[in-house]
């Protein structure tokens, strides 16, 4: 019995890698959806195979110049409305097929708001078959023949790969094919699940060209859902009871015929330092249908939901894996080689996102809700991991990725870091009731196209000779041939002209009838016959046996030549390989610059654009600044006119004010005068009453008085003052308060009698002569300015 060999997978060769890895960028395509309806609004335009333009539906905000704001995103490439399946198949998912079978990882993942396609465009529908199972039919039909027997591949439980020998695989599927067979699952959607033979057409199969006919294949696949941020494996069996309800993703039943929740699963690194899910369930297939059968079996499992956007919207991430080992075959070209360095693991994981979603349109409640809010915390982490790992490849920052936050990010981690090919498909749907959630989608994209990750290396090369199979088959082909053309093993007994050469060529051989029974002499001749005829034989095989020889050294030559020749073929199919990474290297730089390019000249576009809006903003500004400029100066202009105009009105006041003061000035002098000669008057009189009393003679007059001022001036104006008919010498007018003022326009003149005069008049009561007082009359100037008002009640 061999003992069974041991694969690791050929992904890592050391903790760390080398500073100068090429890279690649994370591949994003873009997918858009029909509408739903003909009168629905759509915000999405594809304007080439690369680029959509998003246009603001109707009732959203301007911005601030009061235009709706258009935003442009470019993609490597755009799927419009009226692609195949097939299309998105050969541009999206073959090369990831092609590089399965060459040894490399892929990861394929769907992205966008619920609704949007993402499981239709990863599974498809009965007639349009999607990615996924159109990878599993090129698979199958690339590596069909090349199969090795159910359980000659078995994988441990430490994400790794052994090889068993033929007796120990014969005992595996003995015991496989002993065991009863599990009764299927009933369910209530078996009715309308779709057949495999209506998901692919035959015109639509396609295979491989470059696989390695010296290697024997295996495909093993598993199919987990992570649901509110736990894994679990939806190919794990568990019993069903059809009168109670079961649990989504299997369960453990307990007493009563109820169900236990399904136990969910946890990540494990290996010693390669792989993520991996420990005790999920690997299902070895054998063909296209039997792998999507046991997709459809954990299809059903998956969680999904009714909601206000989507009828069936998906509740969890799920993850298909393909994981395909292979191994070279021996020198002969029979058996598997059983060296376990020489296994090699490569795995394909297609995985269909769960839709992000707003709480407010979904109108989600309870369970619901939980799911939503996992859900878009799950994609929040996974755009925060691309931009860390963005920010540390165009900075060069060591920033740490938060991958532990997220299952999904956990569990792809090692593809981000450079284990395989990452390609997103990011489904649209242009309606525009998702215009902000696809904004936000669109932003993500763009974000993730700038990341770049580490190529994968090339499997190491077998040092057999290529071919083995070919020959190996050749050989079992002849030998086929030869036996069905002679029947039997023996050349000589199988072609009957050269038994008769033979048996020509041998002595013949005497009679053989005795008829004595001491006759010595014919038994003896016999003897003698035959014992020739023996050496005849001897002579002939050791001639065919060195004729053999013969063969056998120069087929050996002439191996070793072909094996020369397949060693320049080799040769130049690995300079030609080189040459062929140059060219494409240089077309991915190509592509780069292009695209480039037209980021710069999209950017030279919004800068234009920005540089017209602001000159037409200057222009305003500047016309503002001329109309302010033009008031000021009619406002200076009419500055200078109040300017000049007060001064007129200055002078004309001063000059007023003037007169006035030189009027008061005169009538001040003319009432001191008054004052003056009403003293002089008084001490006159004095000292008259002195004289009369001091001389016993009558009194007399003295008719030396002193002249007393003009008084024809206040004469005439109280003759005027008499004669007018208003009791007051000014203008009456009504006050605020219900009252009546006076705004004076001539000089009043006040009159009084001389007090001395007056005491005169009462100490000459007896029968003197009364003594002559003439009134006095006091002018009192008053102001007749508009300001000085006189009031009066009326």
């Amino acid at each position: 019995m061999q003992r069974p060999g041991k694969g690791k997978t050929p992904r890592r060769h050391g903790p760390k890698k080398a500073s100068n890895t090429e890279k690649d960028p994370v591949g994003v395509y873009c997918r858009i959806r029909p509408l739903g309806g003909e009168d629905e609004e759509c915000c999405v335009e594809m304007i080439s195979s690369s680029t959509i333009q998003l246009h603001a539906p109707d009732g959203l905000k301007a911005n601030r110049n009061g235009e709706y704001k258009e935003t442009q995103y470019s993609f490597k490439k755009v799927f419009g409305i009226n692609t195949t399946q097939m299309e998105l198949f050969e541009d999206v998912a073959r090369p990831l097929v092609e590089d399965l079978i060459h040894c490399k990882n892929g990861l394929l993942f769907t992205y966008g708001v619920t609704g949007s396609g993402k499981t239709f465009t990863m599974t498809g529908s009965p007639g349009e078959g999607g990615l996924l199972p159109r990878s599993l039919d090129m698979l199958f039909n690339s590596i069909g023949p090349f199969q090795a027997k159910r359980f000659v591949f078995k994988p441990d439980d430490k994400n790794g790969m052994e090889i068993q020998g033929q007796v120990d695989a014969l005992l595996e599927r003995q015991k496989r094919d002993s065991q009863p067979l599990v009764p299927k699952t009933p369910s209530s959607r078996q009715k309308t699940d779709p057949e495999f033979a209506d998901m692919i057409s035959s015109e639509e199969a396609c295979k491989s060209d470059s696989v390695d006919e010296d290697c024997c294949y295996s495909v093993f696949v598993s199919y987990i859902e992570v649901y509110n941020n736990y894994i679990y494996d939806l190919l794990e069996d568990a019993p069903f009871d059809p009168i109670r309800p079961k649990w989504l993703g299997g369960g453990t039943p307990v007493r009563n015929n109820e169900f236990i929740p399904p136990q969910s699963k946890i990540l494990r690194e290996d010693q390669n330092h792989n993520m991996y899910v420990a005790g999920c369930t690997e299902v070895e297939v054998k063909s296209t249908e039997e792998a999507f059968e046991v997709f459809w079996k954990g299809q059903k499992k998956r969680r999904i939901a009714n909601t206000q956007l989507n009828r069936e919207s998906s509740r969890s991430h799920s993850v298909f894996t393909v994981k395909l080992a292979q191994a070279p075959l021996d020198a002969d070209g029979d058996h598997i080689l059983q060296d376990k360095n020489q296994v090699n693991v490569s795995q394909l994981c297609l995985v269909d996102l769960a839709g992000s979603e707003r709480t407010s349109r979904t109108r989600a409640e309870g369970s619901r809700l939980r799911e939503a809010g996992n859900i878009n915390q799950s994609l929040m982490t996974l755009r925060t991991c691309m931009e860390v790992l963005r920010e540390n490849q165009m900075c060069g920052t060591n920033r740490m990725v938060p991958y532990r936050d997220s299952k999904v990010t956990h569990l792809f981690k090692n593809y981000f870091d450079g284990e395989g090919k990452v390609r997103m498909i990011v489904c649209v749907n242009p309606k525009a009731d998702d215009y902000d959630e696809t904004m936000l989608v669109m932003r993500f994209a763009e974000m993730t196209q700038e990341v770049e990750v580490a190529r994968p290396v090339d499997r190491p090369i077998c040092g057999l000779a290529a071919g083995r199979r070919h020959r190996n088959q050749a050989f079992k082909d002849e030998l086929s041939r030869r036996l069905e053309d002679r029947g039997g093993p023996s050349n000589a007994v199988d072609d009957p002209a050269l038994l008769n050469m033979i048996i020509e060529s041998l002595p013949a051989v005497p009679p053989c009838e005795l008829v004595d029974p001491a006759d010595d002499q014919t038994l003896q001749r016999l003897i003698e016959v035959l014992e020739r005829r023996h050496r005849m034989r001897q002579m002939m095989t050791e001639q065919v046996n060195k004729t053999a020889n013969t063969l056998s050294s120069k087929l050996q030559q002439l191996d070793g030549q072909l094996n020369a020749k397949e060693t320049i073929l080799h040769e130049q199919r690995s300079k030609m390989g080189e040459k062929e990474k140059v060219i494409t290297n240089q077309r991915t730089e190509i592509e780069r610059l292009e695209k480039k390019s037209k980021t710069l000249e999209y950017k030279i576009d919004i800068l234009q654009k920005t540089t017209e809006m602001y000159e037409q903003d200057k222009r305003s500004l500047q016309q503002e600044l001329e109309t302010r400029e033009q008031r000021l100066h009619r406002e200076l202009s009419e500055k200078r006119r109040m300017e000049q105009r007060m001064q007129g009105m200055v002078t004309d006041t001063k000059h007023k004010w003037e007169k006035e003061c030189e009027r008061r000035v005169n009538a001040k002098q003319l009432e001191m005068q008054n004052k003056l000669w009403v003293k002089d008057e008084k001490l006159k009189q004095l000292k008259a009453i002195v004289t009369e009393s001091s001389s016993s003679s009558c009194p007399t007059e003295h008719s030396d008085k002193p002249d007393r001022p003009s008084r024809e001036r206040d004469r005439i104006l109280a003759q005027k003052r008499s004669a007018s008919p208003s009791p007051l010498p000014g203008n009456v007018f009504k006050t605020r308060g219900g009252g009546q003022a006076v705004q004076f326009t001539d000089i009043e003149t006040l009159k009084q009698q001389c007090p001395s005069a007056l005491s005169r008049k009462r100490r000459s009561g007896s029968g003197e002569g009364p003594a002559q007082i003439e009134d006095i009359e006091n002018r009192a100037p008053v102001s007749s300015t508009p300001g000085y008002q006189k009031r009066r009640k009326p």
